[in-house]
């Protein structure tokens, strides 16, 4: 793309040819519009050369780079960095480079993001994204503890004992459903993580979905717990829905990384955005905050929008 201050934009390089086409002098055409006669020439050279690709722009990178970092000291940098997850800062003094090279290297290589990597192999965390709404759910559990009537520690401190000794709360769990093309998400809190109740909760998330514009799920992935994969009624839901279910690898939940990363978000923006006075009070605030999520938090993956502004004509697109 051109610049801002470019003289001579692409179809201004395509008037230019089509006024020497028309057998008016080089020279003259130039001045009309105000660059040099080398200028003009060279466009009409790339024309007759290469066609109408000749007016497009060309890339100002360098066709060889004489100075750049040998590929056998490259090689070592990545080497250090999945092999040891070296930083710049370390990776610099041990090959004798300035950390702002390493820098640049691991930046060429896409690795200069830890977070981009497997921890236990170091090999790059490949990424995708489904095309379609529906094409693949990712489903997930989050278990949070109950708060106490009156708040927890985060209102009164970690010693609890002078407001309920001996006194056993038990847990929440969050069931959490995201769409892997649009991100909306459907979340909602339950008793339990048996296999009726993650049945129960899928359907409902369907019929969520449903009523957002997402009218089919083919694929649903979760992690390997047995109320996904021995569970019946699990097997059934997903059966009544004519989806397939799908289970992440083994100890690796980066292949369900889409649900992992909205559970940090339900943490973050809901679960401890504020303290609680009661355990009702957290799950009361629940469907603001997905209605948030979903239709107004911008949403870096999607290029600052909300994920329902990826479903085709969604029903209360507008709340």
């Amino acid at each position: 793309m051109s610049h801002r201050n470019a003289r001579l934009t692409v179809h201004a390089r395509r008037l230019l040819v089509d006024r020497v086409q028309a057998g008016r002098p080089v020279a003259h055409v130039a001045a009309e519009m105000g660059v040099s006669r080398p200028t003009a020439y060279k466009w009409i050279r790339r024309w007759r050369t290469e066609g109408e690709a000749g007016l497009l722009d060309r890339p100002s990178r360098p066709h060889t780079v004489p100075h750049r970092t040998p590929a056998a000291i490259e090689a070592e940098v990545c080497r250090l960095r999945t092999g040891r997850k070296l930083g710049p800062a370390r990776i610099g003094p041990i090959l004798g480079l300035p950390a702002s090279t390493v820098h640049r290297i691991l930046t060429r290589h896409g690795l200069h993001r830890l977070a981009w990597l497997d921890r236990p192999t170091g090999q790059p965390i490949r990424r995708y994204e489904r095309a379609r709404p529906g094409e693949l759910v990712h489903v997930d559990v989050k278990k949070l503890g109950r708060i106490p009537d009156g708040g927890g520690w985060r209102i009164h401190g970690r010693d609890q004992r002078s407001h309920h000794p001996s006194r056993t709360i038990g847990f929440d769990y969050i069931h959490s459903a995201v769409d892997d093309h649009s991100r909306l998400a459907y979340s909602e809190v339950l008793p339990d993580e048996k296999a009726a109740t993650c049945a129960a909760f899928l359907r409902r998330a369907a019929t969520h979905f449903a009523g957002l514009g997402i009218t089919r799920i083919h694929r649903v992935l979760t992690d390997n717990a047995l109320a996904y994969r021995r569970g019946t009624a699990w097997h059934q839901a997903l059966a009544d829905l004519g989806a397939t279910g799908k289970h992440t690898r083994p100890y690796r939940p980066q292949t369900n990384g889409k649900a992992e990363r909205f559970n940090r978000t339900l943490l973050e923006e809901w679960a401890y955005a504020r303290p609680y006075a009661s355990n009702n009070d957290r799950t009361t605030a629940l469907p603001d905050f997905l209605h948030t999520y979903n239709h107004h938090r911008c949403h870096t993956a999607l290029g600052g929008q909300p994920p329902i502004t990826r479903v085709n004509n969604p029903t209360g697109q507008y709340i």
